[in-house]
């Protein structure tokens, strides 16, 4: 319905609750002419007699009855409205979605969990999405926030980092080169790789590297997610190259070893990112404050 209706209902509902078009009008701080035009108004719009003007109080008709329902029901929705903005502003509801690919939902996992523990009614949605796609879709209102491990280098966009990582080699603690700490890129040449096939720019560094060193680089085999690769490399069927933050935990336990290459030293600066031109929810006003304090 139109706001005029809205407030007409609103006026028509007083009337009957007061019995008196005049009480309506002091209740409504309005005139009385103002309170019983709006309720013509309203019997005009809808076609029937809402009120009985012959009896001795004014009393609604069936008609008038069955609006008098939905008037409330209007009236009691208004409030849940008004309730729940209140919790949005107070940040105590709501819901946050963030669009990552695989490797970079990790570097979330602590930002969520400090913001969980400040907002725990905010529900956290991190939706699963191609690095290349996430400015896209930020643009297009799909996403409020994003994380990527590349600056997409566009104005309308704020891109901020928030954890700058490198990329690790890694080997089965039964491959040749698992007790070295160190091995030149050239040594590499005969190593199968097991290539995420997910295509980014670091996977095109890693490339120019070997090429500028006149190494060949075998990929072998490819794989969809970063987890299938290091099962792999723990079986020792290959060797691979992933984001540090991805394998930590696998190198403190011992089911890989990292070997550094002498020239080869990739950082991987991730970045959350948002449209400067959106009004951004307070769900996700709250966790962009939270990661700006943090860095």
């Amino acid at each position: 319905m139109p706001a005029m209706e809205l407030h007409a209902l609103q006026v028509f509902a007083t009337v009957v609750a007061e019995r008196s078009f005049s009480r309506a009008a002091e209740k409504l701080y309005r005139t009385q002419p103002a309170i019983s035009l709006a309720v013509q108004r309203l019997e005009s719009e809808l076609g029937e007699k809402l009120i009985d003007r012959g009896a001795k109080e004014l009393v609604p008709t069936d008609t008038g009855r069955t609006v008098l329902d939905f008037a409330r029901r209007f009236r009691n929705l208004e409030e849940e409205l008004a309730g729940a903005l209140a919790e949005l502003r107070d940040k105590s509801a709501g819901r946050l979605v963030i669009g990552a690919n695989e490797s970079s939902t990790l570097y979330l996992l602590p930002y969520i969990q400090r913001y969980r523990g400040l907002h725990p009614k905010i529900k956290v949605q991190v939706r699963r999405a191609q690095s290349s796609r996430i400015p896209v879709e930020l643009l297009e209102g799909d996403l409020e926030l994003g994380v990527a491990s590349y600056d997409p280098g566009d104005d309308r966009l704020v891109a901020k980092v928030i954890y700058t990582d490198a990329l690790a080699f890694i080997v089965s603690p039964k491959h040749r080169l698992a007790r070295r700490r160190a091995v030149s890129i050239a040594e590499l040449g005969e190593e199968t790789f097991i290539a995420h096939n997910v295509l980014s720019p670091y996977r095109e560094v890693v490339l120019r590297e070997f090429r500028r060193h006149k190494v060949p680089l075998r990929m072998d085999v490819e794989m969809p997610t970063l987890e299938t690769i290091r099962r792999l490399v723990q079986n020792d069927e290959g060797v691979a190259f992933l984001p540090r933050m991805c394998v930590r935990q696998d190198v403190e336990s011992g089911a890989v070893r990292e070997v550094t290459v002498k020239e080869l030293h990739v950082e991987r600066k991730v970045r959350l990112l948002y449209a400067k031109a959106r009004t951004l929810s307070h769900a996700a006003r709250a966790f962009l404050e939270l990661v700006q304090s943090s860095i």
